[in-house]
């Protein structure tokens, strides 16, 4: 049986590194197919590095290891950011990131277990991937095991009523080790939420489910661990975790553009986007840059 790596304390300096190069991995892959989701996929880079730099307990030797925790990306459409994340940690090649998208790859646009080594769910119709891990987390209570299950969900995601019913059934079920990020990046394929669908607060909704609730900054590694641990250590209820984050953050030319859910890519663009990361970590105002 593989040991696998255990949860352990962050060095949070090699998780900003880790971000940076999952950032970049991403950010390149895009540029090699030409397009993608850039926006929701750098703005979970950060929750990404946090959970597979050390968080979880992974083996990327032996990805089916039944003593892992497990991860389900319900806004399946940034399985770039996940597939970067993976190849960083080992589970398959890097040049498999060349082939994101193409006819014939591993790494399709939205995730699927049946093609990807480390993806534990496929996902994608945007609201099923929280049941599917809300599934994940029940079965392990009943065989009595202690897994973590986590699962991000989008801010604009939790307009399907599907979101809510996983949520009324995980609380039901006392599904405490359960952790639900919502990648609060204010907004959606077509616009701001606010413009779109009011959300209201995801903090004060799941509370009302039953749900422990707090906002961390999402870029935040050490306030998204501390989150993690305190959740972690509380039982009787599923948790979640909402990150007030930027759609496209970390990714210059994402960072301009209003609508940057998808977009083409140049190497142009790719080129300027990692330079800037690199600047932005030597001047420690990654991955905001200097705005206030």
């Amino acid at each position: 049986m593989p040991k696998g790596e255990y949860r352990r304390m962050l060095d949070c300096s090699a998780i900003r590194r880790f971000s940076a190069d999952i950032r970049i991995s991403t950010i390149r892959s895009l540029e090699r197919a030409g397009f993608g989701h850039i926006g929701g996929s750098m703005s979970i880079a950060d929750v990404l590095a946090v959970l597979y730099g050390g968080v979880m307990r992974i083996d990327p030797a032996h990805p089916d290891w039944d003593g892992r925790d497990y991860f389900v990306l319900s806004k399946g459409h940034c399985g770039p950011a996940l597939y970067a994340a993976l190849a960083l940690k080992g589970y398959f090649p890097m040049d498999w990131l060349d082939t994101v998208n193409q006819p014939g790859t591993h790494l399709p646009s939205h995730c699927d277990r049946q093609k990807t080594p480390g993806i534990d769910m496929t996902t994608g119709s945007l609201g099923q991937g929280i049941s599917a891990a809300a599934g994940i987390a029940l079965g392990l209570k009943l065989q009595k095991k202690d897994n973590f299950v986590f699962c991000i969900v989008g801010d604009g995601e939790l307009q399907e009523g599907q979101v809510w019913e996983a949520a009324a059934s995980a609380a039901h079920q006392k599904l405490d080790r359960l952790i639900v990020f919502v990648d609060e990046n204010k907004r959606q394929l077509d616009g701001y939420l606010c413009d779109v669908c009011n959300p209201y607060d995801p903090v004060e909704k799941f509370r009302s489910f039953g749900w422990s609730a707090e906002r961390v900054c999402g870029w935040d590694c050490e306030a998204i661990e501390r989150a993690i641990r305190a959740a972690e250590a509380e039982g009787g209820a599923p948790h979640a975790i909402v990150l007030e984050t930027e759609k496209g953050i970390g990714c210059s030319f994402a960072e301009k553009e209003p609508f940057n859910h998808y977009m083409v890519i140049t190497k142009e663009m790719a080129d300027e986007a990692v330079a800037e990361i690199e600047r932005r970590l030597l001047a420690g105002t990654y991955p905001r840059g200097e705005r206030v």
